[in-house]
């Protein structure tokens, strides 16, 4: 699944222990209750055969009564959670607002931070005078150290590159620092492409006529906002920046390149980025940025690292001053006045994810707050929302599925013994984190003012960004959490051999505690393994127990694994999302790994619960159905067309219509639903994928 989007703002972690939340389960009634199948029989479309398209029999009837929310480029089951999320923030800061919490406190900082966001008559009062020193500072480039300087000290935290597929940002270039590919004990930075303001190289360089027609509409914001902030010859200005910026996508490297680690794998002495990579001043850049103390940096993309700098080189200082104008007034748009605001909500929105309103502004105050302190909303929203009893449970089920794991490890008929044993070992020691983290991060330095919203903004993601850096030197943090509690996803994470499942996701339709196991096997089961299979997909298997990107696979059980994942992507390629549109089964391929063997896990694992026994049927379903039911519900989802072409073409993950036909490579299900040879997603046996 979508796995860390933008790293925000957040500070060093404390080294206090994380109070366990109290138990609010409520206690067992005094008779006994019938049992929940778990699954939505009214969302099921009895009029199609499941063999034919298992999505539309499990989902049809919900997505026939479901529109997506105008303020939404799609809907789902993950949407269902969001909004429940958002909910119990909004309570949250409710209760801190009434409880007037002492000022320096987390409580008082998370207050301040939204009721800035929510002072629009202040943020239109000021105007553009919040941006005035950083576009004062563009203005004053008057030369190469100049604009290195100026790019140097804009670079911001970037998302983990093993952990997302479209890590694009509007700063030429991010830095995301991690423990070294393979050296696991020392951190240290990577540098990774960036510099557009659109999601992706194919939105400039594509030929179809949706790619051509978002260049319009991109060129027309951009001149529109230049304007709107009173600065002159904005056309002409548009014309040049998209042209500028259609330089440096053609020197990004492809989502698929830059998904490959061997190809990212590349560390130069920072001394040696003049002759590398040309065109900057990398002297100034890297003190700018912070790390002009380091003796290595990691280039993630080296062919568009450098093809950017050459870009830097070639292209006039006016040029870039016009270049990072706009794009100073574009990354701080939401918080600026509202014709700002609106202006961006109207391309990025509108235009790229086709949604026609724009969430009411608490519910943005609110994203925006949890980006900014993250682990300090989510240390309230773990004590008030996630009992002890789930993070129990769940953890249960986490054992038991890696036991699954190593039993289907075990298993493998083309897996020599070598090779297993380093499976084995790896899944042993693979850290799982339920909830919430041990230590939660402090956020005591970081100014957050009630009168400030920008400032909050970008002192937050100046904040998180000296956060990401003071690990550089530092013991390893194998515990660390890349999620917060209240997000509504989980992850894998190879470098520390781990696993995050944040508390937000840990409620229904994923999981419920009062529900059948086979839902709950179906639904967070099927998560759970698809985030264990992460550890062993087409990038986690490149990497050992210790987060080592090191080989320990025989040259056999490699040839077979490589064989069997063309295998899948080749299914995966001859799924149309739109017409004309095919999926990426390459560029989508580890996701789909996890989403195969991971299913085959959770199944392995929820049989194994019955203990040799047949499960009831309830409400007219047997377990296994009611197992890959819960499955697909999981991933019901409406998407707006905009929305899945971006997906498509950016998203390393398959939409998840496609997600819920995983189902086809697992023989139980043929026997479950009664699908034959003739129904349209009938596989012989021959032809079913497994992997793990």
């Amino acid at each position: 699944m979508q796995r860390l989007g933008w790293i925000l703002a957040t500070a060093l972690l404390c080294s206090c222990k994380a109070e366990p939340p109290p138990d609010q389960a409520t206690p067992a009634a005094a008779t006994e209750q019938p049992i929940q199948s778990g699954v939505d029989l009214v969302g099921i479309d009895k009029s199609v055969k499941p063999g034919d398209d298992f999505d539309a029999y499990a989902n049809g009837g919900w997505r026939k009564a479901t529109a997506i929310p105008e303020d939404r480029s799609g809907t789902g089951s993950f949407v269902v959670l969001v909004e429940l999320a958002e909910k119990r923030n909004s309570e949250l800061l409710q209760s801190l607002e009434a409880a007037k919490p002492a000022a320096g406190s987390d409580e008082r900082k998370i207050a301040d931070y939204y009721a800035a966001y929510m002072d629009e008559a202040g943020i239109e009062q000021r105007g553009l005078q919040p941006l005035q020193p950083e576009l004062a500072k563009i203005e004053a480039i008057a030369s190469s150290s100049d604009l290195a300087r100026v790019l140097g000290s804009t670079v911001r935290a970037d998302t983990d590159p093993l952990n997302s597929t479209n890590f694009y940002t509007d700063k030429l270039f991010g830095v995301f620092v991690a423990q070294g590919l393979q050296d696991p004990e020392h951190y240290v930075a990577t540098l990774m492409q960036g510099g557009l303001g659109m999601p992706d190289r194919e939105y400039y360089l594509s030929s179809d006529k949706e790619m051509a027609d978002a260049r319009q509409k991109y060129e027309a914001y951009i001149a529109t906002l230049l304007e709107t902030a009173g600065i002159a010859d904005a056309e002409a200005k548009a014309k040049a920046i998209v042209a500028l910026e259609t330089k440096i996508a053609k020197a990004h490297a492809p989502v698929v390149d830059s998904q490959n680690v061997h190809k990212a794998n590349n560390p130069w002495a920072t001394a040696d980025f003049a002759t590398k990579a040309p065109g900057i001043d990398w002297a100034t850049f890297f003190d700018a940025a912070g790390l002009g103390s380091q003796q290595t940096i990691v280039a993630w993309q080296p062919g568009a690292i450098s093809g950017i700098a050459s870009v830097v080189g070639n292209e006039p200082l006016q040029a870039w001053k016009d270049y990072l104008t706009f794009h100073a007034i574009n990354h701080s748009a939401a918080l600026l006045p509202k014709a700002y605001a609106d202006l961006r909500f109207g391309f990025y929105g509108t235009t790229l994810q086709g949604t026609p309103k724009q969430r009411d502004r608490w519910k943005r105050a609110l994203d925006a707050t949890n980006g900014a302190l993250g682990d300090a909303v989510g240390k309230l929203y773990a004590e008030k929302f996630f009992p002890a009893s789930s993070k129990a449970k769940v953890e249960e089920m986490v054992q038991n599925i890696l036991a699954a794991f190593g039993e289907r490890v075990d298993s493998l008929e083309w897996m020599t013994a070598e090779t297993k044993a380093k499976a084995k070992e790896k899944a042993k020691t693979m850290r799982v984190s339920v909830g919430y983290p041990d230590t939660w991060r402090n956020y005591a330095a970081l100014e957050i003012r009630a009168d400030d919203a920008l400032g909050n903004r970008l002192r937050a993601e100046l904040y998180e960004y000296k956060h990401q850096l003071a690990k550089l030197g530092k013991p390893v943090d194998r515990g660390e959490w890349w999620m917060t509690p209240q997000t509504v996803n989980a992850v894998q994470l190879p470098l520390q051999n781990a696993m995050n499942f944040p508390a937000a996701i840990l409620e229904a339709p994923f999981f419920d505690p009062k529900a059948d196991p086979a839902a709950n096997y179906g639904a967070i089961g099927a998560v759970i393994g698809h985030e264990v299979s992460h550890g062993f997909d087409d990038t986690g298997a490149e990497f050992d127990a210790q987060g080592r990107l090191a080989n320990w696979w025989t040259p056999e059980d490699a040839k077979h694994f490589k064989e069997s994942t063309k295998k899948l992507a080749d299914q995966y390629s001859a799924y149309e999302a739109l017409p004309g549109l095919h999926l990426n089964g390459v560029q989508t391929s580890g996701e789909n790994i996890a989403d195969v063997s991971g299913l085959a896990i959770a199944y392995m694992a929820y049989r194994k619960s019955l203990g040799g026994k047949e499960a009831p049927v309830i409400d007219g379903l047997t377990g296994d159905q009611r197992f890959f039911l819960a499955y697909a519900q999981a991933w019901r989802s409406k998407i707006r067309d905009a929305a899945l072409r971006q997906r498509v073409l950016t998203d390393g993950h398959a939409p998840a219509n496609f997600r819920a036909q995983t189902v086809r490579n697992i023989d139980a299900w043929y026997e479950a639903y009664d699908a034959k040879p003739g129904d349209a997603l009938y596989l012989a046996p021959e032809a079913r994928v497994k992997i793990w």
